[in-house]
């Protein structure tokens, strides 16, 4: 769905859902959003640290929520993008940031995940980070890489 939304400055925008607990889809969003970065000339380098930080934003939505959404903006200076989703939130996202802390359950762990590495992975890997959350509610994450820099 290319677009062109000169408000915004927007050359491409499509949302993704995402269902909680579908593990067997995992990394199916973020492989199609790679899929566009690279049909869009996006640089490689930028596509893959994208890749990287919407992978964990996706799997963090399939193990902690009901559902949620990974919407995809592509401007001329930046790609951002918002996942945001309806689920048990961050008690304390402080403590969430710390490299190695996780709330994994013995499933997630026995599937390979519960590291601890997610949200810092996603800060790590782009430009800007932002992240709200209301335990019992859900979490977004805002986060973008500027283009050309």
């Amino acid at each position: 769905m290319v677009t062109s939304d000169a408000r915004k400055g927007a050359l491409y925008r499509e949302s993704f859902g995402i269902r909680g607990n579908d593990y067997e889809h995992g990394g199916d969003v973020a492989t199609r959003v790679k899929g566009i970065l690279k049909e869009l000339g996006i640089d490689s380098a930028l596509v893959r640290r994208l890749s990287i930080a919407n992978f964990e934003a996706e799997m963090n939505v399939i193990m902690y929520a009901d559902e949620g959404t990974l919407d995809l903006t592509v401007a001329a200076d930046e790609v951002s993008v918002v996942v945001s989703d309806r689920g048990q939130g961050i008690a304390d996202i402080d403590r969430a940031m710390q490299e190695g802390y996780s709330t994994a359950t013995a499933e997630m762990r026995a599937r390979g995940f519960g590291a601890g590495m997610g949200l810092p992975n996603i800060r790590r890997n782009v430009d800007r980070f932002e992240i709200e959350s209301v335990a019992g509610t859900g979490t977004t994450l805002r986060y973008a890489v500027r283009l050309g820099a």
